[in-house]
């Protein structure tokens, strides 16, 4: 690749900063765009109604004949959720490792869009050309299989984005992470180093993930005579192949419940990730046909998901599976910060039921804690330090383990979702602008059609409830004909405040005669009328304000 001594690659985060989840950063060289990932986050408490939250890719729309395909570090949600949505819009190639094709196919055939998509599946160490980039791939560990760094060659310089990762030296599956090549590229000069930040405020290093396997084991020897249900991330592969294994050592069947699950186990197995020993998988119909002690179930909902299988059992409205007093349950998994409290009232629900609730030294973490993070920056030795993926005060404790290696301070770069970063090996880098960016809100089968004001009036409605007004006026004289009639919902009981609601009626007849004797005859000033006479009367009896919609016929 000819190094291009003017030219400047920029660096466009468009989610995924400020926030874990929504991942998706564009790198631009000319007229050369690829995108890193393209994850969806979930919805706040705030945004009633919500499923999902998708990035607003507007700046690669406008850029379509430059943006040349997306290149995928691995198959979490956080970093591929959006795609079936991003595609429709922006419908380029689609570049990924085995595994992380397997999961993102399952999302495109739901959206039927399977045969619009081009889809590549690269290998670690390979690389791609696209546009006036070079991709390598590079093997790295994480919670899920076949994650990757990406080292994207530009003619202004290399860039190293780590993607969501932690050194692992004895995985579960495959090979430890390839630290051979990021040192080898180190040497060769790197511009910049894009690091995961999820756990830069955590000392020393992440655990193995084989370690949760020895403590499944002791669990097991220990609990010969319960039966067991883990509940763990569907994505974690490995935690679900070391499950599998401490079952078939102590003669247990296995059962999976939870969509999530029963998706990524099958394209997992599928696809070679997972080794199920033959007669070892049982549907979970057929759980009841064996004995507690020969049989372990596997489910989603270790994050105290109102409608995952685990929160279903607790609240017993699960079809298939009751929790019994002798039930050992394991949440392998730590709660995502904010999902504390829904996780900590399904372990109530299952502790009052008399079950044994596990929840300590059952998770180990898929993130770099900060010796880890050294380890990278000393073996690539970036000129400039860019913290990625995780909340401000992440991306600030990343920032300060750079400091202490020696980066100066005007070298390290806390962006937000929007900046472009403008960089090369002759200028000092700096921010120059910022493209629009912002969440798009997901309802059902609606994308973007719910917005701010829709969510105003869905808080408000779930705050003060609504009161509508009909009536009917005569068509030429405006007087009034029927009503008004008061329905109300969410508000008060209505049978149980009678005396309000007929004064609230009267308030209304006396601003509909205010009207007449003004002979106000504009539908708006009327309805206005009504809701400021109706708003302020309710305010002084109830101290609450609910939305008030007047609705009037003509007769």
């Amino acid at each position: 690749m000819k190094k291009n001594h003017n030219g400047k690659l920029k660096i466009i985060p468009l989610g995924g900063l400020e926030q874990i989840g929504m991942n998706i950063t564009a790198f631009e060289y000319e007229d050369s765009i690829v995108v890193v990932d393209c994850g969806l986050s979930f919805p706040e408490n705030d945004m009633l109604g919500i499923d999902l939250v998708i990035p607003d890719v507007t700046y690669l729309k406008e850029n379509i004949e430059k943006v040349k395909g997306f290149v995928i570090t691995h198959g979490h949600e956080d970093h591929i959720g959006a795609l079936p949505y991003v595609l429709k819009e922006i419908n380029v190639p689609i570049y990924a490792t085995k595994l992380t094709v397997g999961l993102i196919d399952n999302k495109l055939k739901e959206h039927n869009l399977l045969r619009t998509t081009k889809r590549k599946v690269i290998k670690h160490g390979q690389s791609i050309n696209l546009g006036c980039f070079r991709i390598e791939f590079i093997k790295t560990n994480h919670s899920i299989q076949d994650a990757s760094a990406l080292a994207i060659y530009s003619p202004a310089g290399t860039v190293i984005h780590t993607g969501d990762f932690k050194v692992d030296y004895t995985p579960v599956f495959g090979d430890a992470i390839d630290l051979q090549r990021f040192a080898e590229i180190g040497k060769k000069g790197v511009l910049a180093l894009m690091c995961d930040s999820t756990n830069a405020e955590r000392k020393g290093f992440t655990m193995s993930e084989r370690t949760v396997g020895k403590t499944f084991d002791n669990i097991f020897s220990e609990h010969r005579n319960n039966r067991i249900i883990i509940a763990t991330f569907a994505s974690n592969v490995d935690r679900v192949q070391q499950i599998i294994n401490s079952a078939y050592k102590y003669g247990r069947k296995v059962a999976i419940e939870g969509r999530s699950m029963v998706n990524v186990i099958g394209t997992a197995a599928e696809l070679g990730y997972l080794r199920i020993p033959d007669k070892t998988l049982v549907e979970i119909d057929q759980i009841k046909n064996y004995p507690d002690d020969k049989v372990v179930l596997i489910t989603t909902g270790s994050q105290g998901e109102s409608m995952a299988a685990l929160s279903r059992m607790a609240a017993n409205i699960h079809k298939k599976v009751t929790i019994k007093p002798n039930d050992t349950i394991i949440f392998s998994s730590n709660p995502i910060p904010g999902n504390e409290k829904a996780v900590s009232k399904v372990i109530n629900e299952l502790s009052r039921k008399g079950a044994d609730v596990i929840f300590q030294d059952v998770h180990v973490s898929g993130h770099a804690c900060q010796e880890e993070i050294k380890l990278i920056y000393s073996l690539v030795k970036p000129k400039y330090a860019i913290p990625v993926h995780g909340e401000y005060r992440h991306l600030k404790a990343q920032a300060g383990i750079a400091k202490d290696l020696g980066i100066p301070k005007e070298n390290i770069f806390i962006l937000s979702s929007g900046d472009v970063l403008e960089l090369n090996e002759q200028e000092p880098a700096r921010v120059t602008g910022k493209v629009r960016t912002g969440s798009i809100l997901v309802d059902g089968l609606g994308v973007g059609d719910v917005g701010n004001i829709v969510l105003r009036d869905r808080q408000h409605l779930a705050e003060d409830g609504i009161m509508i007004v009909v009536l009917t006026l005569e068509k030429h004289s405006g007087n009034l004909l029927a009503g008004p009639d008061i329905v109300s919902r969410g508000f008060v009981y209505v049978r149980e405040s009678e005396d309000l609601m007929d004064e609230a009626r009267i308030v209304v007849e006396d601003a509909i005669d205010v009207c007449l004797d003004k002979h106000i005859t504009d539908w708006g000033k009327i309805k206005n009328i009504i809701k400021d006479s109706l708003g302020d009367f309710l305010w002084k009896r109830t101290k609450r304000n609910p939305m008030i919609l007047p609705i009037i016929m003509e007769a």
